[in-house]
Parts: structure tokens; C-alpha cells; sequence
């Protein structure tokens, strides 16, 4: 962890060449980006993977952080971080498919992270989804294999990237800048 409530703690997840955690140095550009103090937010972190975002989310104070990953290592993983920073209730972990998840989900988020597997289409497929399950003023953070001019309504205000990685920050409207 980078900051807030479980500064410098160490997660564990399982070694797997499909888990790319996002960087300290993206993490902290993003969390730089949305401001230090989540508290009274709900985010969901869609692709959870090492949950990395989503800890970093609770940590800064997120009321909820729901975590969807649908590989039974990294949910196992994600659980006993879970158990070792003592995070009880603010932190869900769901074992699905990112589109099942949506499709059920009757809640609305404040922050969404998307860091899906790259090459496999999925933000077209979730660019229709998305405006049924954040809220009208929430924020997007996705990383993806290309620049993205935007997800549906939420255009990319600042954006950046990390070796193969390009990594975005959006809102719904007008782009304004970039960063």
C-alpha cells in the first residue's frame, strides 16, 4: 500500500502471468488524481485481480470497495488480505464474471476501476453496462493496452502511461485536459 490507513503494508497474491498489479508510481498518480480522502465513497474494482486498487480505495477511506475477480486464486488471495489488515466490513469480495456481476448488480458507485484483461474487447462491452451502475457524477479509472478517448458518456480527463500500459482518468462530459 501507498497511503492512507494501511500505509506500507505488504499484500500477497499469487504469482500469474495474467495478474498485472497496477504500479505504486500509476497508484499514486491516481489516487493524486482523485484526492487522498475517499471517505463516504462506494468503488468497485471490477477486475480485482491483486485487489491493489481496491485496498488502496479502503485505505484512503471508501465506505464501500466491492472487489469481482473471477479467478478463484486471486478472490482466495484478495480474502486472506482481507483477514491480515483486519478490513471487515468496508471491503466485498464477489467470485464472477464482470458481466454477470453488472447485469446483477442494484446498486450505484462513486468510483469505478477497470482493468480488464487487454486484447479481449472488453470496454466495448462495458462502455453500455456502465451507466447503470455508477452514479451520474462518478469517476472511471481504466487501464487498457491503448489511449481511450473515453468509456460511453465519461470522456478521459487525464491520462498516462506506464510501459505497456495506458491508464486513464474519466468523467462523464467533455474531456478538458490531459495529463
Amino acid at each position: 500500500m501507498i497511503g492512507g490507513e494501511w500505509r506500507r503494508r505488504i499484500l500477497r497474491f499469487p504469482d500469474s502471468p495474467a495478474l498485472r498489479p497496477t504500479p505504486e508510481r500509476v497508484r499514486e498518480t491516481l489516487f493524486n488524481w482523485l484526492g487522498q480522502d475517499l471517505t463516504d465513497l462506494s468503488c468497485l474494482d471490477l477486475f480485482a485481480g491483486s485487489g491493489a486498487l481496491g485496498f488502496e480505495a479502503a485505505s484512503r477511506g471508501a465506505t464501500r470497495v466491492v472487489m469481482v475477480d473471477h479467478s478463484p486464486k486471486a478472490v482466495a488471495a484478495i480474502a486472506n488480505n482481507v483477514k491480515i489488515l483486519a478490513a471487515g466490513q468496508r471491503l466485498k469480495i464477489v467470485r464472477s464474471d464482470a458481466l454477470r456481476f453488472l447485469a446483477s448488480v442494484n446498486s450505484r458507485f462513486d468510483v469505478l476501476f477497470l482493468d480488464p484483461p487487454f486484447h479481449d474487447g472488453w470496454m466495448d462491452r462495458l462502455a453500455p453496462i456502465v451507466p447503470g451502475v455508477l452514479a451520474a457524477d462518478g469517476i472511471i479509472y481504466a487501464e487498457a493496452e491503448t489511449l481511450l478517448e473515453g468509456l460511453g458518456d465519461w470522456r478521459t480527463l487525464r491520462h498516462g502511461r506506464a510501459g505497456q500500459v495506458f491508464y486513464h482518468l474519466m468523467r462523464r462530459g467533455e474531456a478538458d485536459g490531459t495529463e
